[in-house]
């Protein structure tokens, strides 16, 4: 084969990478969407009568996540199935956001840490690697981790509602998953700093608790015990 040859079979070895890569832009500019609009309609529960309408919210959430699915199986369509890892960083961003908006849901709806798989099953993706395209555990714990600042923001927004037992769960559920981080022997670099900030979480949560147990409102949020969620 001649030099040109080659170069011609080279250049014709990059076009098609080239236009997989932009098939899957727009698939992932599509998810990136539905991620916003999910993500603006769950930002009202920081706001006025939020807390009353988390129900609705969570069920308008789960309706959203039926056009993710949707957007997922296209995007299994767009490259080679065992080529994840080849184009894995198109989708790494906003996977890691909708694994976090699963997360918000869940803990909204039973204030209970979404497992990576049932995580993968809400977004229409499997948990095991093996099985094609799947939820990669360092985005199901980047997105875990985005959970922790949101509930973070939660627990001083509840103060402001006059909601004074949430923070206390809240307390106890940030302080169960940053236990549950400790033990794991992070890596990747990306992940080890997003973990740092778990702590800030933390120490911002137990301020909000402090402020509270000062002026006695602990008590009165304990008193009125299996209050409502």
């Amino acid at each position: 084969m001649s030099v040109s040859a080659m170069f011609v079979a080279l250049q014709g070895a990059l076009t098609a990478d080239q236009d997989i890569r932009e098939e899957i832009r727009k698939v992932v500019q599509a998810l990136e969407q539905t991620a916003r609009e999910m993500l603006t309609l769950l930002q009202g529960v920081h706001q006025g009568n939020g807390f009353q309408d988390i129900p609705k919210k969570c069920q308008k959430a789960r309706e959203h996540f039926g056009t993710v699915r949707t957007q997922m199986e296209s995007l299994k369509t767009k490259f080679p199935a065992d080529q994840y890892y080849r184009f894995h960083e198109h989708w790494r961003f906003v996977l890691q956001r909708l694994v976090f908006l699963a997360a918000f849901v869940v803990y909204l709806e039973t204030e209970t840490l979404v497992t990576r798989e049932a995580a993968a099953e809400i977004l229409g993706i499997e948990a095991d690697r093996e099985r094609g395209f799947h939820l990669d555990i360092e985005d199901y714990l980047s997105g875990v981790l985005t959970l922790a600042s949101e509930l973070a923001r939660l627990a001083v927004n509840s103060v402001t509602a006059g909601d004074y037992s949430r923070p206390l769960r809240i307390s106890t559920f940030i302080n169960e998953l940053d236990s549950g981080f400790r033990l794991l022997n992070l890596k990747n670099d990306s992940l080890r700093k997003r973990y740092d900030g778990l702590k800030y979480d933390v120490k911002k949560i137990e301020e909000v608790v402090y402020d509270l147990s000062i002026r006695g409102l602990n008590k009165e949020a304990t008193g009125g015990a299996g209050g409502e969620k």
